[in-house]
């Protein structure tokens, strides 16, 4: 059994790893996370969910704004003379100044099947890419981002028309349950960590908020994939007379036209492939998300409208 570990998120995506040892019993001496943030209009502060979660539970944690050139943070993280640190979607990169401050290293939970998809937005690009599957990779972590030796994949199916917030409470809980299959190996020194192949590395970049943006002229299918894979936020959207609309849920229809017509009273819309979008749930900017029942008894989108 571990003595001391230290662990490292920020996102929903982390919190049930942070419960799932903290309940089979793995004493956590201090938790990471991002500090609180403003709200857009400042009126309020709001806390990570992993600081949410280590308040409720009781558990020491730190919310520096940088663990960067940060000699008091550096010099209490030696003080926890921890045996392992565990990091989740933390953040920030870990200085290299700290890799070297946990008797069995850094292992990071990262949600996609490694090499692919490393960095930032792992669900979302897999989506947005029509992957037919994800996973999470456990791995040691090295100088550079998402590059060093993996010990284990666990892979999961994308099923058509999850989203991204469907994919991401998948993994979190498949991870959760396998950081327990992992962490004594690791302790032991027996865990087998490969290398992985650089050559086939792929990148998963921040999202944008302006990739939301629909081009008509793309295939259904991609359309479709950027709906899914950009839900709940920054959303895909399109715009008609100066607003914005975002798409959340919608499918592939066969009816045909001119890439970007509204081909129906109920929002179904032509693509670049001979098929259509049918929009199911869409929000209008500034406005409460509605069903496309609701939605099209007061729009002013009607049939042969071009968006």
């Amino acid at each position: 059994m571990l003595k001391k570990i230290v662990f490292m998120g920020t996102p929903m995506f982390a919190v049930p790893i942070l419960k799932s040892l903290y309940q089979n019993g793995y004493p956590i001496s201090c938790v990471y996370t991002q500090p609180p943030q403003k709200s857009k209009r400042g009126q309020k502060i709001n806390k990570s969910p992993i600081q949410l979660i280590s308040e409720t539970l009781n558990i020491e944690f730190r919310t520096p704004n940088s663990l960067k050139e940060n000699l008091d943070e550096l010099e209490y993280f030696k003080s926890l003379e921890a045996d392992l640190a565990i990091v989740v979607a933390y953040g920030q990169i870990i200085p290299k100044s700290y890799l070297n401050l946990t008797k069995k290293g850094f292992i990071n939970i990262h949600a996609s099947i490694l090499p692919k998809w490393r960095g930032a937005a792992p669900i979302q690009r897999s989506i947005m890419n029509l992957d037919k599957e994800t996973g999470i990779s456990i791995m040691k972590i090295g100088e550079e981002l998402d590059t060093g030796p993996v010990c284990n994949v666990y892979k999961i199916n994308i099923e058509d028309n999850l989203n991204a917030e469907d994919i991401n409470e998948k993994l979190s809980s498949l991870a959760a349950e396998k950081i327990l299959d992992n962490i004594d190996d690791i302790y032991e020194d027996k865990a087998n960590f490969i290398e992985q192949d650089h050559s086939s590395a792929t990148y998963a970049s921040k999202i944008q908020k302006l990739e939301g943006q629909i081009n008509w002229k793309e295939d259904a299918k991609i359309i479709i994939g950027k709906i899914n894979g950009l839900y709940p936020v920054p959303g895909a959207y399109f715009m008609f007379n100066g607003e914005r609309y975002k798409i959340l849920k919608a499918e592939i229809g066969q009816a045909q036209g001119k890439p970007g017509e509204v081909l129906s009273d109920h929002l179904e819309i032509s693509c670049g492939d001979k098929k259509s979008i049918k929009i199911k749930e869409i929000q209008r900017q500034g406005k409460k998300p509605q069903s496309i029942g609701e939605f099209v008894l007061g729009t002013q989108i009607k049939k042969g409208s071009f968006l």
